[in-house]
């Protein structure tokens, strides 16, 4: 990853700035079919855009287990994935928004998911974001 530019289409990055805590790669707000809404100083756009769409699949594959494992009703509350050199947390923040963080292998991580869970249910009516419709404007 390269050093972040300022984006004039990133103006919500402020809200993920409670996220900036050691052992925090970065942090995405995403919509839920995988759009990138905004993120931390810590990615650049394009890799910002390109794990919003991965957070998303890895979502919807919670989704489908949750219903597997106890039906239609078994609501994704967090989706964590641990890797060798970190984890990636997901939780819902606002309607239609998700919240993605990546941290390092180090993390506090109930100190992450306190975080992400404060923030979501702070601001979730600022990042809520409506379903997409089926056709263009």
């Amino acid at each position: 990853m390269s050093t972040p530019v300022a984006d004039s289409t990133n103006r919500l990055a402020w809200l993920l700035e409670d996220l900036e805590i050691p052992g925090v790669r970065f942090a995405v707000l995403l919509s839920e079919d995988g759009l990138r809404i905004a993120h931390s100083r810590g990615v650049i756009k394009d890799d910002a855009e390109r794990f919003a769409a991965a957070a998303s699949g890895l979502r919807s594959l919670g989704k489908a287990l949750g219903e597997f494992c106890g039906g239609p009703s078994n609501a994704v509350r967090q989706n964590m994935t641990e890797y060798d050199e970190g984890m990636i947390m997901i939780t819902a923040a606002g309607a239609g928004a998700l919240l993605g963080v990546a941290t390092t292998p180090d993390v506090d991580v109930a100190l992450v998911a306190h975080r992400m869970n404060e923030l979501a249910s702070r601001v979730g009516h600022e990042i809520g974001s409506a379903p997409r419709l089926g056709g263009r404007n």
